[in-house]
């Protein structure tokens, strides 16, 4: 067996696995492949674990250090719900302990060939092409990238934002906040504590009980005395640059905006998986995948993360996902040894 932290391979070399996705079950996929032997890479488009790198800047987790732990290296936090810069330090400091050969900024835009002998093209940031050869294919897109659009006039306008990352530029704005899950309360919270005139408009009757239990009450009291204001079972209908339009249950209300955080949630890439060939199975586009491999339908392409649950997107986090890379890792033993 290789030494895992082995000095990464060169770059015109070709590998067992390239893992498209540097996100914590990519990392993970990698480190698994790596510790089983096999020659490893993974690519990104954007940075090292770039969609949490997009979250929210004050996050917290909802789980405990060592639930979020890979490649067993232990995830050291005085904290007991770590914060955001806590994992992007961990995991950074694990890609570098397994000198992880991660190819960041570069966005993947096809793939040809066949199992045990892909080609994986990418483009820079400067649109100059270059290509990756791999054997297996393992794909840990997620879906934090592709937000799910409201298709109303005026979505996009500059003011419209689908990622909440920090609160202090809406200081003295009139900010409205579209949503009523977990990141639109917490959203709503920081802007209003930042200053902003904050109105949360929700097409539910209420926060809905799953909200995290220290957020819940919170939200709900902001509310209740009149320190938020809410549109419960009401949806905006068109956003101009001085307004949004609400449709409520009272009828249409114009309010006044300077910018609006569409927290509408996202999808995974379900143009670039058919695109591979993936089939989809079910409302909930479940991909067809081996449960014990998680091999694809398309012989050599493994599935990582949350893609494997179609767009049942609360079904898996880095909590269960980052056991992925094993199942992949033992696929690899099996098959590349039997070919040679």
């Amino acid at each position: 067996m290789n030494d895992p932290t082995q000095e990464p391979v060169a770059w015109d070399e070709v590998f067992d696995l390239l893992v498209v996705g540097a996100g914590p079950t990519g990392l993970a996929c990698a480190i698994e492949a790596k510790k089983a032997g096999f020659r490893a890479a993974l690519v990104d488009k954007g940075c090292v674990c770039n969609s949490l790198f997009h979250y929210p800047a004050h996050m917290t987790f909802f789980t405990t250090p060592e639930l979020l732990e890979i490649g067993d290296i232990p995830f050291p936090s005085p904290n007991t719900k770590p914060s955001r810069n806590e994992a992007l330090q961990y995991y950074r400091q694990v890609a570098a302990y397994y000198r992880l050969d991660v190819r960041q900024y570069q966005r993947v835009t096809r793939v040809t060939g066949a199992d045990g002998a892909f080609t994986v093209h990418t483009v820079d940031r400067f649109g100059r092409p270059g290509a990756i050869e791999t054997r297996k294919l393992a794909l840990s897109t997620g879906y934090y990238d592709l937000p799910n659009t409201m298709n109303i006039p005026g979505e996009n306008l500059s003011k419209v934002h689908h990622y909440y990352v920090d609160p202090h530029p809406y200081f003295e704005m009139d900010v409205a906040v579209i949503g009523g899950k977990n990141s639109a309360a917490i959203a709503a919270l920081e802007l209003w504590r930042s200053g902003a005139r904050v109105t949360l408009i929700y097409r539910g009757p209420e926060i809905p009980p799953h909200v995290k239990y220290w957020i819940k009450p919170d939200i709900e009291n902001r509310i209740k005395n009149g320190e938020i204001k809410a549109y419960f079972e009401s949806n905006v209908v068109e956003v101009t640059p001085d307004t949004v339009v609400v449709e409520t249950p009272e009828g249409r209300a114009m309010l006044r905006n300077d910018f609006v955080f569409a927290m509408t949630g996202y999808h995974p890439d379900f143009d670039f998986l058919e695109g591979l060939g993936v089939r989809f199975e079910g409302p909930d586009r479940l991909p067809v995948c081996d449960a014990e491999t998680l091999e694809s339908n398309v012989p050599g392409i493994y599935l990582a993360g949350v893609i494997v649950a179609g767009s049942r997107t609360n079904e898996i986090f880095i909590e269960n996902g980052r056991f992925h890379g094993r199942q992949i890792a033992g696929a690899l033993a099996s098959k590349l040894t039997a070919q040679g």
